[in-house]
């Protein structure tokens, strides 16, 4: 999938309500105005252009609001690893914890947090992981999560009676698939994908699916698209 667009104009501003004006002037802006546009510009130019004042200035407001929510930039960076941790992390591991009758259900589950735009943020998870390739404790960090989301995935399928062992292995499939998915800046269109759905859950979990639970999945897939259209 493309990368995010780099945020060029000063004074437009990413929000969760995308039908919100733009900030202007001495409008207070919030904790989460800032993040929202650290996370902008992490994910379009990098860290390293994470900065105080030209979040500022794309807020238009002063930087000395900055200090009311932050002490410094590096409790940004801080708040900002830590934001990413909770909502990628965290979403892609209660998706493993969804109630399913069957694995493929439980798949399906995953599949729908790396599906809708609302869930896994893989352009964010990348713009982190290059981050970690200039810090250590950035790089820790990662590992934790990694660790955290195959160990849920694998707990998942020994709930649905896998062995221990064969359990970790399907995990590691299965993350490292998704995870390589996004490396490779794949784009493929959703019906071609959906082609693909019975197969890859077979691959991934050794049994076939049956064509409700294709059926639903696909459903969902494309009642996401739409919206995304």
């Amino acid at each position: 999938m493309a990368k995010g667009p780099a945020v060029s104009h000063p004074t437009i501003l990413h929000r969760d309500d995308p039908d919100k004006p733009p900030l202007v002037g001495h409008v207070k802006v919030t904790r989460d105005d800032w993040l929202n546009v650290a996370r902008d510009i992490l994910v379009s130019e990098g860290v390293g252009e994470v900065k105080v004042l030209g979040i500022a200035e794309r807020l238009s407001v002063s930087r000395s609001s900055f200090y009311w929510y932050f002490k410094s930039r590096k409790d940004l960076l801080d708040q900002l690893l830590a934001d990413w941790e909770h909502s990628n992390t965290g979403i892609m591991v209660a998706q493993t914890k969804l109630p399913a009758d069957t694995i493929n259900a439980a798949l399906n589950n995953f599949f729908r947090c790396v599906v809708d735009p609302q869930g896994f943020n893989h352009q964010l998870d990348f713009a982190v992981r290059e981050w970690a390739r200039r810090d250590g404790s950035v790089r820790r960090i990662i590992d934790r999560s990694d660790s955290a989301r195959k160990d849920a995935i694998a707990q998942m399928f020994e709930r649905h009676g896998y062995a221990p062992d064969e359990a970790d292995i399907r995990a590691r499939v299965l993350y490292y698939q998704q995870i390589g998915y996004y490396a490779l800046d794949l784009s493929e269109a959703l019906e071609e994908r959906l082609t693909r759905i019975a197969g890859y859950l077979y691959c991934f979990s050794g049994q076939h699916p049956t064509a409700e639970e294709v059926a639903e999945f696909s459903a969902f897939a494309r009642r996401v698209g739409q919206k995304r259209a």
